[in-house]
């Protein structure tokens, strides 16, 4: 069948056609190293050498193939001057961008941890699929430009995937620091949100701008809106809430091999 005449009836066709078709290219956008690590070694994946990114980034790539998936997981690397993972919003952006570009994706999964609202029903090691994300630290209170600041936008909807692996689902907010400001809070509340990081709506923002679809799965390593001090209960959690994201996230792999993203 020829597609139809006309720029914009070709871009329909050419996007219902790609949400029929099986998925091929997986792209995992991860923050951590600590967090990439175990899918690395679960996939059995291959460090790059050669990177498709520009020359001086720190980025890294991994790659390879699992079942019918071929798989990419890139992470943002080591910050040059000090050696901390580049985690917050501006690595994101510019690495999602990058990715996307050199990897032309079929589907963005960002997996990582976050912390997570007791309020909201989240507990210790619980995984969450996002169904919306938005900033919470970029006020702008002037008509329209807060709109623009918060930037809500809607995860692919993957109502088949929730279902089949009893995935929680919550509304994730995103800001650029760890701990929680009174202004923060105010807007994590009026984003609804269950869970908190510090990449997801960047990571949205220019995979919408890009058109590719994005889900975001969140283990909850620390209790926002608990006892103990966020830094502390992060630190203490990171490795074991590490392990059940591994597993979430190799269902999640099993669930997608051989289905269209109409069919998550």
């Amino acid at each position: 069948m020829a597609p139809p005449h006309g720029d914009k009836a070709a871009a329909e066709f050419s996007d219902e056609s790609t949400q029929k078709r099986p998925i091929s290219n997986i792209l995992f956008i991860i923050a951590m190293q600590t967090e990439a690590s175990p899918l690395v070694n679960k996939f059995q994946l291959t460090e790059e050498p050669d990177s498709v990114f520009p020359k001086g980034v720190p980025w890294v790539r991994y790659y390879g193939k699992y079942k019918d998936l071929n798989i990419n997981i890139v992470c943002p690397g080591k910050d040059a001057t000090l050696g901390v993972d580049s985690v917050g919003t501006v690595s994101a952006s510019l690495l999602a961008y990058a990715s996307i570009q050199a990897l032309q994706p079929d589907l963005i999964i960002n997996a990582g941890t976050a912390g997570g609202f007791k309020a909201k029903g989240a507990s210790i090691g619980d995984v969450f699929l996002a169904s919306d994300v938005a900033f919470h630290d970029r006020r702008i209170p002037i008509p329209v430009f807060d709109l623009y600041g918060v930037c809500t936008r809607q995860a692919f909807s993957t109502p088949n995937l929730a279902k089949e692996l009893y995935l929680k689902v919550g509304k994730l907010s995103t800001g650029d620091s760890l701990d929680m400001s009174p202004h923060d809070e105010a807007a994590i509340v009026a984003n609804d949100a269950t869970v908190k990081d510090m990449e997801g709506a960047a990571i949205a923002y220019v995979a919408d701008l890009l058109k590719v679809p994005v889900i975001f799965l969140k283990a909850v390593t620390d209790i926002v809106d608990g006892e103990k001090p966020t830094a502390e209960e992060f630190l203490q959690n990171l490795t074991a809430v590490t392990i059940a994201l591994d597993l979430a996230v190799t269902n999640v792999a099993d669930f997608i091999n051989g289905k269209s993203c109409s069919e998550l």
